[in-house]
């Protein structure tokens, strides 16, 4: 089991950016396909982008694409999104996710572990 801790959170005007970082433990890292998550309040849990093990394939949500990059750092276990020009939109707890998958995943039923989640808030 992978256990997934998020950090980078904060509150910022829109137009900012902001670094979110997800340290993972347990089970080698590598083998996983990691993907990032948000959900709004009131609202349902909602994919924003993944990475395959490797690093090599990417996808977004459509909301974020262009504005967002998801990374992997395998030697430090861990998985970043680079938010920028952010929108009051994007505010949300921001969730980290291992998959089941070596390949990337939007499906939040394809991932087997998550974190506690990081609170973004963009005023406007």
């Amino acid at each position: 089991q992978v256990q997934l801790v998020e950090s980078g959170g904060g509150l910022v005007q829109a137009g900012a950016s902001l670094r979110l970082s997800c340290a993972a433990s347990g089970r080698p890292f590598s083998t996983n396909a990691m993907g990032w998550f948000r959900q709004a309040p009131g609202k349902e849990r909602d994919f924003v982008a993944t990475i395959s093990r490797s690093g090599g394939s990417t996808g977004y949500a459509d909301s974020v694409k262009g504005r967002f990059t998801i990374s992997r750092d395998n030697a430090k276990n861990t998985v970043y999104l680079q938010m920028n020009s952010l929108k009051p939109e994007d505010t949300a707890v921001y969730y980290c996710a291992a998959s089941y998958s070596s390949d990337t995943q939007v499906a939040a039923n394809r991932y087997a572990a998550w974190g506690q989640g990081t609170q973004v808030t963009v005023s406007s």
